[in-house]
């Protein structure tokens, strides 16, 4: 009797999305028709917590490609001999799934996308609406190529470009539907004017204070958009909204007992009330034995790290560590709300976080 485990199939990976209710009958029918492995290259790596792992082997290629995970499909920018940072990627199939529900295509939409990758966004979208009405822009000009091979290969002929995303596609004109495939440190003013009103963007974006939320904005008739996030999306970012992690650290260290365990920063809806109430201050957090260590920064050269019962060390001018507390406080007062409590208003003067209604912007707690 055979008792080794069933490989994993492409028609289940499908099944397994439309039973968590990711995808409507017709995405159903769109993503059986689009298979995953067209799109992904034979040379790829699995994103673990402090490295890419080379993926060796056809098993273990399409036991990844027909997961619920992430592919890395670019290192480095493409460049010899660096780091082992990834830079490109085929995006988890239940994020993908959850991006163009929150869409809302409908039939006769014309939609732009920004980071073609590999191209399996864009032949979902011509397999929903036909090649003519999905337009996507890749800057990086070897990923481009490879997108239009595989796109020309499985059958489908979308509007291409290599160029910046950042910056609105000359003479295209309004359109539906905008989804950015790359995270964005804010969304560009210039491309909400490419997107008529009434029309839906839906974007990652790339919190500094560690988080990466997904928001679902709708263009108003005077060129602003507003609308809530939708849960927690963690993306590469577009090349020109790429920061370093932390800021330079100034001073010598500083103990403190801690009055807050470091783990409870992590909760997304917090992330997001504190990335408003301290613009600038950047964290990041790994895991430990006992729980987790965070770090926290900003460009005046402030800083604080702190460990699941240790002490807090704080760097630079002020105290960092004792405004991230105080501004724990006060989401704590407001009921710690949920992330989906959370929205955001973009304009032409620049975009603000606020909680449960638009007109409740979240003000910064330095001036």
């Amino acid at each position: 009797m055979n008792t080794a485990p069933q490989a994993p199939t492409y028609t289940a990976l499908v099944q397994e999305l439309a039973d968590g209710g990711l995808l409507t009958a017709r995405w159903r029918q769109v993503f059986d028709a689009v298979p995953r492995s067209g799109f992904v290259p034979a040379e790829v790596w699995r994103q673990l917590p402090d490295r890419c792992e080379p993926v060796v082997g056809t098993e273990a290629w399409l036991a990844l490609v027909n997961s619920d995970e992430p592919v890395v499909t670019q290192l480095d920018d493409g460049a010899e001999g660096g780091p082992g940072v990834a830079t490109s990627s085929n995006s988890m199939p239940s994020m993908v799934a959850r991006m163009l529900g929150l869409l809302e295509v409908r039939d006769g939409q014309r939609v732009v996308e920004i980071g073609t990758g590999t191209g399996y966004v864009a032949a979902l979208l011509c397999e929903r609406l036909g090649d003519d009405l999905v337009h996507s822009i890749e800057l990086d000009p070897d990923v481009a190529r490879q997108a239009e091979e595989a796109l020309a290969q499985a059958g489908y002929r979308p509007h291409l470009r290599v160029g910046d995303g950042e910056q609105p596609w000359p003479g295209l004109g309004p359109v539906d539907r905008l989804i950015a495939t790359c995270a964005l440190r804010y969304i560009p003013y210039a491309l909400l004017r490419q997107v008529r009103p009434g029309g839906i963007v839906v974007a990652p974006l790339a919190r500094e204070f560690w988080s990466g939320a997904l928001v679902q904005l709708h263009v108003q008739d005077d060129g602003t958009a507003t609308g809530p996030f939708r849960g927690g999306a963690t993306y590469m970012p577009m090349r020109s909204h790429r920061v370093p992690d932390l800021h330079h650290v100034h001073g010598k260290g500083r103990a403190r007992a801690a009055g807050l365990d470091p783990a409870l920063l992590l909760d997304l809806g917090f992330a997001l009330y504190a990335g408003a109430r301290l613009p600038g201050v950047r964290l990041i957090h790994q895991g430990t034995d006992g729980g987790v260590q965070v770090w926290a920064t900003r460009e005046d050269g402030a800083a604080a790290t702190a460990a699941t019962g240790e002490d807090v060390w704080q760097y630079g001018p002020g105290f960092l560590w004792e405004e991230i507390e105080q501004t724990w406080w006060e989401y704590e007062t407001e009921g710690r709300p949920d992330a989906d409590q959370f929205g955001l208003t973009v304009t032409d003067r620049g975009q603000q976080v606020w909680l449960r209604d638009p007109s409740e912007a979240i003000r910064p707690a330095r001036g």
